[in-house]
C-alpha cells in the first residue's frame, strides 16, 4: 500500500511504500505502529485512530509516481517490499530520485488499539 501523511503537510508529506494488515471487515489498516480508519476528508482519506491524523492510503499505481503531481519528497519503500513493487510496475530498479528503500518493522498495533476502542476514548469502529 502506498501511505502517506497529511496532517501538517500539503502534498509533499512524509510516503512509504509497505506491507498492511486490516482487519478482518477491512475497516481499520495497520501499518507501521498506526492503525488507521476510513474519514472523508478533501486531501485524506483515513485518519489515524490515536492521534487524529490524516493519511491518504491507496493501492500502488503501476505508472507514473504513487504520488500527487503536485507532491514531492522521496517514498520510503520497505526493503521486503521492493522486489513486489518493482514486478508491478515493471522496471529492474526503484528511480533513486524518486525512493529510498528502508528496513520497516512489521508492527501492527492491533491489541493496543482494541483496547484503546473498548475503552470508549474513540469512537467505536471495526478493530
Amino acid at each position: 500500500m502506498y501511505i502517506e501523511l497529511k496532517t501538517g503537510y500539503s502534498d509533499d508529506g512524509p510516503a512509504w511504500i509497505g506491507y498492511v494488515k486490516t482487519s478482518k471487515s477491512k475497516k481499520t489498516i495497520y501499518f507501521n505502529d498506526h492503525a488507521f480508519q476510513k474519514a472523508i476528508g478533501c486531501y485524506a482519506n483515513y485518519v489515524d485512530i490515536e492521534n487524529g491524523d490524516e493519511y491518504w492510503i491507496s493501492g500502488l499505481k503501476k505508472a507514473e509516481s504513487n504520488r500527487h503531481w503536485a507532491g514531492r519528497g522521496k517514498i520510503l519503500i520497505d526493503r521486503c517490499a521492493v522486489p513486489e513493487y518493482l514486478a508491478l510496475i515493471g522496471e529492474p530498479k526503484l528511480p533513486a530520485n524518486l525512493f529510498e528503500v528502508v528496513d520497516l518493522e512489521d508492527c501492527f498495533p492491533v491489541e493496543r488499539v482494541r483496547q484503546l476502542l473498548n475503552c470508549g476514548t474513540v469512537q467505536e469502529a471495526d478493530s
